[in-house]
Parts: C-alpha cells; sequence; structure tokens
C-alpha cells in the first residue's frame, strides 16, 4: 500500500448527501460527537479508508483480532441523508502531504455520493470552560447562517488537522460547508464540551434525536 484507498463495504441509497466529520483531536469533541450521531441515528459502516501514513500500529479487539487504523464511513437518516466520517487516528501534523492526499481521498469519494456540503467538527483551545460554539466556513453568508442558529464566528485563527483542511479544500471544489469548533480546556475526551456541540448540530439537522439524549450517558 502507497497510497490511500478506501475499501467499500455496500453501496450507501443517499440523496443529496451532508458530510459529517469527527475525527481525533483537541478534546476528542469531533470523535465524541461522531460516535454520538452514529449512536443516536442509528447509522451503519459503509465504507473504510486506509493509508499509509496512519501510525504504524495494529488496534486489538476484546477477542484478540488485530486491525490497522481506519477512518470509518457510515452512512445516516436523520431529518436528511449524512455521511459520518469518523477513524482512529490522523496523519502526523509534521507529515503535509499525506493531510492533503487523504483528505484530497476522503472528499473525492464523498462527491462520487453527491455530497455538496460538509460539515467539520473539533475543539477550539480555552484556558476555562465556556459553552462556545465556534464557526468558521466557507463564505460569509454560511457564517452568517450558523452565527443565526447561536454559533461565535472564529475570526483571525487557524484550524489544525482535517477540521481544517477538509474545509478549505472543500472551498477549492466548489462545495460548501462549516467547522464547528466546541471550546474545550483540552483533556483527553471532553464529553461535556461534545456533547454541547452535538445538541447544537442535533438542532441544525432538525433532526428527531431529541426524545433520545435523556438516555445519553454522555
Amino acid at each position: 500500500m502507497n497510497r490511500p484507498y478506501i475499501r467499500l463495504r455496500f453501496q450507501p441509497d443517499l440523496k443529496n448527501p451532508i458530510l459529517v466529520s469527527g475525527l481525533p483531536g483537541l478534546g476528542n469533541v469531533g470523535k465524541i460527537v461522531a460516535h454520538l450521531l452514529i449512536e443516536f441515528s442509528g447509522a451503519e459502516l459503509f465504507a473504510e479508508l486506509y493509508s499509509p501514513s496512519f501510525p504504524d500500529i495494529v488496534l486489538i479487539d476484546e477477542d484478540g483480532v488485530c486491525r490497522p487504523p481506519r477512518y470509518e464511513f457510515y452512512a445516516s437518516k436523520m431529518g436528511r441523508d449524512l455521511i459520518i466520517l469518523t477513524g482512529d487516528t490522523q496523519p502526523s501534523l509534521e507529515d503535509i502531504p499525506a493531510h492533503y492526499e487523504v483528505c484530497s481521498e476522503v472528499l473525492d469519494f464523498v462527491a462520487s455520493l453527491g455530497c455538496r456540503f460538509v460539515m467539520t467538527i473539533g475543539g477550539a483551545p480555552t484556558s476555562r470552560p465556556m459553552r462556545e460554539i465556534y464557526v468558521a466556513a466557507t463564505s460569509q453568508k454560511v457564517a452568517v447562517e450558523y452565527m443565526e442558529k447561536g454559533a461565535v464566528i472564529y475570526g483571525n485563527g487557524k484550524i489544525m488537522g482535517a477540521s481544517g483542511l477538509l474545509l478549505g479544500l472543500a472551498k477549492n471544489r466548489g462545495m460548501e460547508g462549516v467547522c464547528l469548533l466546541g471550546s474545550t480546556i483540552g483533556v483527553p475526551a471532553d464529553r461535556e464540551a461534545a456533547f454541547h456541540v452535538f445538541r447544537f448540530v442535533n438542532k441544525v439537522l432538525k433532526s428527531d434525536l431529541g426524545a433520545e439524549l435523556e438516555k445519553s450517558p454522555y
């Protein structure tokens, strides 16, 4: 394997889906939100991405069976069709070409499924617990739409990793999108920040998960 490749488990029936990306990062906000979306919507794993730029480890399940690290694509219907992207890891921040290669592969794949809008989710560092959700977008119009829903404009900053790069590359392809950042003190798994972002995403997508939220263990 000398480049990223995608293994398709089955072809999902999706109409104009939104990509929602939640990968490991600061406070693991994005990854936790993605897993909450998968859990509450009953999403199905339909594809996996493997890359030689991922760490040289294998992950072992409770039965002692190993597999290499990967990204996972889930198909979901919750108000509208979604492709939920999550994963075990990201390429090293020092390996800039790998980030571009993996993110381009992701966007090629979801575009082939009819996706034209990207929502990435991550964490924004703060020195004390806060409840803000920040937004950056591919256009001022989209940013204002999310600000009117309760987010705060994330101005004059940088977004590291896939949360930012997926959004930037999507814009270059003529796609629209947003990055939602939950303020986090950066603990390894900031579930409080993630659950706050999840509630916001749930409201934005106008899904019917509200009744299930009270059952959440997070």
